[in-house]
């Protein structure tokens, strides 16, 4: 190539200024438009003589008087310059591409993963607080550098669409969704013998599309540099694991098992209780962590483990570095309901055929034993969801009975998958909501037993609707008071259940508080894509009620703080820990109200209720109110429930009055008791334990002040949320715009856009913009990388750098103000450098944007006492106007100035490449050791804009 086009080189080619970009081929020349963006880079063969010939080395003219404008258009230039840099020239090269301003406390695993020559990290923040930005943050920093060059984001396939629609939002990275419903597609893109993951290099995966023996091969020849796994505990190793969660986890160890393979391993719930399912996490960052008792390790073992692991509570982080983090309080509450006579009388028949199921019978084999147990808890718990799941497990594929012999050859996994699926809560497969009805057939009833099941089928169908349902009035009573302030999800366990309360409620409600209400219920009866429509459908309109019935599809890394500030337990959870996973759906970063209710529906007079209220939610709940977080419940929910069941539930009465039996005494049963008070003392010391690893994982390493200098710089470099609002409230009027204060943000009428920024933002004709977050319901944030913003600041510079006759904003601005005491000159400048990884061939052109300036004539500049241009320009008030004739010869005096000036910002450029270098191996040191880069100025450097202050006249 030849030598004059070198990276970060200014060029001229079809009457447009360019800027050379870094090639990995020497025969192609990348060129990217002077104030234009990376969407507009052009690439040119050498070997195509009659382009090749038209690209001239140039240089970009000075200011000239035409360019002369007030002084709030001029500081926009300088606005524009800062918000549209990309490739920043600070330590973290991703900040410029970023399309949100993140917390300071999420750049710490950043940190953590940077020290790290094979990055291996297991992030396990509290929910909400923001580990996919994390981890994003981490893929898009070593992109940036240059460090990868394909990624895998590896995820429970309802999550797909989320981190596709993040990666695109707030990363500006189109990556391809990789799941059965896509691959046929994909396919048609590939050559021949050509995999898909190895075609597309950003990928978003469903790991159950690659959990397979066949799928898994295959991603392994082709695996990414940098491999992300979302929920992460879903791919644990227990003892005990289902052939499901053994797959995944025999592909995560796989992954780990290759060398110099990034790894980042996201979960809120790292510690399930399980001590086995902990260690087969650790085992992933290094196969040494796997048989470590960490709570017992030594010190050294700790700190090592440490540099891999970062878990933090919002009290870590509600208010780190003078920044504060704001988190809404949690408010658990609860609600009771009497059945009413006929259900109560439904309920006495349904024990007693539960009771005669599980009576011991002769010539029965244990798997048929174990079975018909299970039937008759499903059952109980079917019968008080809703008559709708009641009725669906007492249909007449009831009566269609196994074989002796098929019976005797159940499997246990045939009773495990039953167990954990479908009657009690495990803590994986959150999408199985279906009634168990399909097992039901598996049991061999006696002619009894069909008998007492047909009857049970038509009793319980009576039970519909609000006369004898008191449960779903409870709920509905407490919805109508909520929705007046606050848009709720109510959660079923079963898509019955969920389908039945959903129709109820949408045919009791049009309005509430003269506001429209909208109904939504979405289970895994819907596609993900179809889940994801429905929500955003709800989202489209801020000004309506609306409630989301749905199951626990919809409990796990689904983001709803937008739009949803409250929550209702309609069937209580058997497993505490998905208490957290349901709450955690509103209770999060970006939730704009204060407070946040978390419901507990229950059955005053049923004793399973009564029995999971208090043996385990209520001891959970006690203590995230003690300590703030929501402890892993220790044990298996499963066999604890099981215990308590077989106990006092089944167990034949002595007492005939059935009425007696159905009361909360069952919660205070002996043996209850027992089972209330082991299941304490387990969560106790589960607490301690996590307090623990708390305090060995918060990661107090990592000091704020480490920080802080290198989050300054960024910030003065690329311009923060408030430099995007002074820009766009500046920049609206020369458009004829307005932007209208609101309580909350601004109203734009949007109505004389160009063409180009309306199709940028998301609702031109109903437009609400907020410069905050989090950002508050039925507001568009608008952040530095936003496409408005984006296509706004390319516009100003646009005309302005290719000296239109018109341009929106000026170039050169010369006032009068009384902050300064003697003529003040300042030079917006632009400085490119090229970064050159030593030891290897990668090459980036980084831009930042300098502010100089001096006072009083340029031989009296004082190097050792220089201006601090930027925050005067930010704070300086005009007093006085200048006459043109004063203002053109005022400019011609500076650029006269510029000429003997040009060796000394030849010279700035030059520190600002060693204060690079500097800072760079600074920052490196502290976060490897390592050299980093080496930086090369190119010279001159482009002056943007002229800015001269001159002292107030006074008469």
């Amino acid at each position: 190539m030849d030598t004059q086009f070198k990276p970060g080189t200014l060029v001229s080619f079809y009457e447009r200024e360019w800027v050379v970009q870094p090639s990995q081929n020497d025969d192609v020349l990348l060129l990217k438009p002077l104030g234009g963006s990376e969407k507009e880079i052009k690439g040119i063969y050498k070997n195509l003589f009659d382009e090749w010939s038209l690209v001239k080395r140039a240089s970009l003219s000075l200011p000239q008087e035409h360019s002369i404008g007030s002084f709030a258009s001029a500081r926009l230039l300088c606005d524009a310059a800062r918000l549209s840099f990309r490739s920043g020239a600070g330590p973290f090269r991703s900040m410029g591409r970023l399309s949100f301003e993140p917390r300071s406390y999420q750049l710490v695993p950043l940190i953590m993963a940077l020290r790290q020559q094979t990055i291996r990290l297991l992030i396990a923040d509290d929910v909400g607080i923001g580990k996919t930005i994390e981890a994003l943050m981490i893929v898009r920093e070593k992109l940036d550098r240059g460090e990868i060059q394909r990624f895998a984001i590896i995820c429970l396939p309802h999550l797909c669409d989320q981190w596709h629609q993040e990666l695109k939002d707030k990363f500006g990275i189109d990556a391809t969704l990789i799941r059965s419903g896509t691959v046929k597609k994909l396919e048609r893109e590939l050559g021949p013998n050509e995999s898909l993951f190895e075609h597309y290099p950003f990928q978003v995966i469903s790991i159950d599309y690659i959990k397979g023996e066949r799928k898994r091969e295959v991603f392994l020849n082709h695996v990414p540099e940098m491999v992300v796994v979302d929920e992460a505990h879903t791919c644990a190793q227990p003892s005990g694991a289902t052939s499901n969660q053994q797959q995944r986890h025999r592909l995560l160890k796989a992954i780990s098992q290759k060398e110099k393979q990034h790894l980042l391993l996201l979960t809120a719930t790292p510690h399930s209780g399980k001590q086995e399912e902990f260690q087969s996490l650790l085992g992933l960052l290094d196969p040494s962590f796997e048989p470590v008792d960490i709570t017992q390790a030594k010190p050294s073992f700790k700190k090592e483990i440490a540099q891999h692991f970062v878990q933090r509570r919002r009290k870590n982080v509600e208010k780190w570095m003078d920044e504060k983090t704001p988190f809404p309080t949690r408010l658990p509450l609860e609600q009771a309901y009497i059945l009413s006579p006929a259900y109560r009388a439904v309920f006495r028949q349904v024990l007693q055929l539960a009771r005669m199921l599980t009576k011991p019978q002769k010539n029965t084999t244990e798997g048929q034993k174990r079975m018909r147990y299970f039937l008759a808890i499903g059952l109980i718990r079917g019968v008080m969801s809703s008559p709708a799941t009641g009725e669906t497990m007492l249909q007449n594929r009831l009566l269609k009975s196994l074989s002796q012999e098929q019976l005797e050859n159940l499997g246990d996994e045939d009773i495990s998958a039953l167990s954990d699926h479908s009657i009690l809560d495990g803590d994986f497969d959150h999408s199985e909501d279906q009634a168990p009805a399909e097992w039901t057939q598996r049991t061999g009833f006696t002619s009894s037993e069909q008998k007492a099941v047909l009857q049970l089928g038509k009793a319980v169908s009576l039970l519909k609707g609000w006369e004898h349902d008191q449960k779903a009035t409870a709920a509905r009573d407490v919805l109508k008071k909520w929705l007046r302030t606050d848009n709720t999800i109510v959660f079923c366990r079963y898509i019955q259940t969920a389908n039945y309360l959903g129709e109820l409620l949408q045919k009791e409600w049009k309005r509430i508080g003269g506001k429209k209400v909208e109904v939504a219920i979405i289970t895994s009866e819907l596609s993900d894509e179809e889940r994801k429509e429905r929500v955003h459908q709800l989202s489209q309109n801020p000004d309506t009620r609306k409630v989301i019935v749905a199951t626990d599809c919809m409990s796990e890394g689904i983001n709803l703080q937008e739009h949803f500030s409250a929550v209702i337990h309609y069937d209580l959870p058997w497993n505490p820990n998905r208490l957290e996973q349901r709450e955690g759906r509103v209770d999060r970063f970006g939730q704009s109200k204060d407070e946040v209710k978390a419901l507990l529906l229950y059955g005053q007079d049923n004793p399973m209720d009564g029995t999971v209220l208090e043996v385990l939610l209520r001891k959970a709940r006690k203590i995230r109110q003690a300590i703030g977080i929501s402890v892993p419940f220790p044990d298996d929910s499963k066999s604890i429930m099981d215990a308590v069941l077989t106990a006092v539930l089944l167990k034949p009465q002595k007492n005939a009055d059935e009425s007696v039996q159905t009361q909360l005494n069952f919660g205070q049963d002996d043996e209850v008791q027992k089972i209330k008070h082991q299941v304490s003392e387990s969560f106790e010391r589960m607490e301690e334990q996590e307090k623990q690893i708390t305090s060995i994982f918060a990661q107090n390493s990592i000091k704020p002040n480490e920080l802080a200098p290198y989050l300054w710089e960024s910030k003065e470099a690329l311009g923060d949320a408030g430099t995007v609002e002074q820009l766009v409230k500046a920049a609206m009027p020369l458009f004829g715009c307005s932007l209208k204060p609101l309580e909350k943000g601004f109203e734009l009428n949007s109505q004389n856009l160009p063409v180009d920024l309306k199709e940028s933002l998301p609702h031109p004709s109903n437009c609400r913009l907020s410069f905050a977050s989090p950002t508050p319901n039925s507001y568009t944030y608008i952040g530095r990388n936003h496409p408005f913003v984006e296509q706004l600041c390319l516009k100003l510079l646009d005309g302005a750098l290719n000296d239109s006759e018109n341009p929106l904003v000026a170039r050169a601005s010369v006032f009068r103000s009384k902050q300064v005491e003697q003529r003040t000159t300042l030079f917006l400048l632009r400085i490119r450098n090229v970064i050159a990884n030593k030891k290897g061939k990668n090459e980036l052109v980084a831009e930042e944007m300098k502010l100089w300036g001096y006072e009083g004539l340029p031989h009296q500049f004082d190097p050792d006492q220089q201006l601090k241009a930027l925050e005067l320009l930010q704070n300086i008030q005009p007093s006085q106007n200048v006459p043109d004739n004063i203002r053109k010869q005022q400019l011609n005096i500076a650029l006269r100035d510029y000429q003997q000036l040009k060796n000394t910002l030849d010279k700035l450029a030059r520190e600002r490449a060693q204060h690079m270098v500097t800072g760079h191996e600074q920052f490196r040191k502290a976060v490897t050791g390592h050299q980093y880069q080496s930086v090369i100025p190119v010279l001159p450097p482009d002056v943007l804009g002229v800015y001269i202050i001159l002292p107030e006249i006074t008469p």
